[in-house]
């Protein structure tokens, strides 16, 4: 699949663009921690619409897997029409173009992811046109991480505090 191809995911739950502010949610969420559910209903008196896009890496996922993701997040936020989940496999900037968004929500724990989201917000803003919204890891939740939890997982830990 070449990159700006849209794959079966981004055209079963993606919708046209509508009318409104419309910010995208964008990580790998594996798995979806409680730490992500934080930053999307904080984000979620922001906007209009709020698409929550799981990035598929093509080294790293298989389409079931990315599927799987996609539907267990829907389940999570299945009442509030706010919110649509997404896979994407294309550059995020044109990802955004196509869902109707001009802003990009991400989640801050640390000096050293607001070093790598500044660079980021710069790329989108220059080549995109799209607004980077930053907000910050509520107390108590600095130290959660997909990594963090997927080791906890994989040595046979519970981690169901750390899954919403």
């Amino acid at each position: 699949m070449k990159n700006n191809e849209m794959t079966n995911n981004d055209q079963h739950h993606s919708t046209p663009a509508t009318a409104g502010r419309c910010g995208v949610f964008t990580g790998t969420f594996d798995p979806f921690t409680v730490g992500h559910d934080s930053i999307v209903r904080r984000a979620l008196p922001l906007f209009d619409r709020l698409v929550i896009a799981v990035a598929m890496s093509k080294l790293k996922n298989t389409e079931e897997e990315i599927s799987q993701r996609v539907d267990e997040i829907e389940k999570i936020y299945k009442d509030d029409p706010r919110v649509e989940v997404i896979a994407y496999s294309d550059l995020t900037i044109d990802m955004a173009k196509r869902v109707g968004a001009r802003f990009i929500v991400r989640g801050v724990r640390s000096v050293k992811d607001y070093e790598y989201e500044r660079e980021q917000a710069e790329f989108n803003r220059k080549f995109g046109g799209l607004e980077t919204v930053l907000l910050f890891a509520e107390p108590g939740l600095e130290s959660v991480s997909s990594t963090l939890v997927r080791e906890l997982r994989y040595f046979g830990r519970d981690i169901d505090e750390f899954l919403p």
